[in-house]
């Protein structure tokens, strides 16, 4: 067996350190899973950003507890109180956890911090020009790889089976729906990741006009974004931008007949609701991000392909595929 894992009993109190938004955190689900399937009886905390509290219930199957990660310098996420930031050490290194992994990226800043924690094993990823706590337990950080595959990885280095690579996305909410439409979500926590929303606006109408009703989904704070779009198109659209939970929003694309959106956290809901989605990846790194369901899912990479057209073309061609008006 791979080193870290001699059987169940080895760890029955487990925590995980992935303090990152919410498309980062479905990609990590098919690693959790097979964690959870390894030590069914493991206790298994999640040590992530506030908002993951939601996370860590949708996910409860995997997930036993939420422990709320303050901040740490050099990690972008959230500022940093070093009071509390201490407090928070202290109350990890009193719970001595028997395995603690490192789920957050190469190492670089938080494999110190990991190492301070007080935990009885840790594993996680580093890269070779960095230190590395423990060989046999630290996997070299795979760059290239999807973020999927990536944890799965680090889970078979420490001995532990996949489950699969699908994904998941639990939710619970009822809501009247239109006819068959479009779920067109444009906004990005990032502006330079950001589709330009005249073409949201072009896709949008192109598909109205073939009888779908289209519904814009966003954040409060994407509210100007999606008014835009709205203002853009000759076709009108219901805007429930800032009216819709995130548990309605899954039920928004899982009933939806497609979804089109940036490659952001509702692009990993699709994959895992098996919705058609036509996604546009706008930071050069689909092979990281997109959807491993090509057949499904249609990924194009406006840093490689910035022509609207494409776009249009992908997207006939997804829906005329699952036998859908185009």
């Amino acid at each position: 067996m791979a080193p870290g894992n001699s059987g169940e009993a080895m760890y029955n109190t487990i925590a995980i350190f992935r303090a990152l938004q919410l498309g980062d955190m479905l990609c990590a689900v098919p690693a959790l899973r097979a964690l959870r399937h390894a030590y069914p009886h493991a206790h298994i905390a999640l040590i992530g950003l506030p908002w993951a509290a939601d996370f860590s219930e949708r996910f409860s199957a995997y997930v036993d507890e939420f422990i709320l990660f303050p901040g740490y310098p050099g990690l972008p996420e959230q500022p940093v109180n070093a009071k509390i930031t201490d407090a928070f050490c202290d109350d990890i290194r009193a719970r001595k956890f028997d395995l603690l992994l490192q789920m957050q990226g190469n190492g670089f800043i938080v494999n110190p911090l990991i190492e301070s924690l007080g935990a009885k094993v840790t594993a996680g990823f580093w890269r070779r020009r960095d230190y590395c706590p423990d060989a046999s337990r630290y996997m070299e950080y795979p760059e290239d790889e999807h973020e999927i595959n990536r944890h799965l990885l680090l889970m078979e280095y420490l001995g532990i089976p996949s489950q699969g690579t699908h994904l998941e996305f639990p939710y619970s909410a009822g809501m009247n729906l239109p006819d068959t439409f479009i779920c067109v979500h444009p906004g990005s926590r990032s502006g330079a990741r950001q589709w330009p929303a005249r073409h949201f606006a072009a896709l949008a109408d192109f598909f109205a006009g073939e009888g779908y009703t289209i519904v814009l989904t966003g954040t409060s704070g994407e509210k100007p974004l999606t008014r835009e779009v709205a203002a853009r198109m000759d076709y009108p659209a219901l805007n429930l931008a800032g009216q819709t939970s995130l548990d309605e929003i899954a039920c928004l694309i899982h009933h939806a007949a497609a979804l089109f959106a940036n490659c952001t956290g509702v692009s990993h809901i699709a994959a895992a609701l098996k919705t058609p989605s036509v996604i546009v990846s706008m930071d050069g790194e689909p092979h990281r991000w997109a959807p491993l369901n090509h057949a499904l899912h249609r990924t194009i990479d406006w840093t490689v392909k910035p022509d609207y057209n494409i776009v249009l073309e992908e997207a006939r061609a997804l829906l005329a595929a699952k036998g859908l008006r185009v």
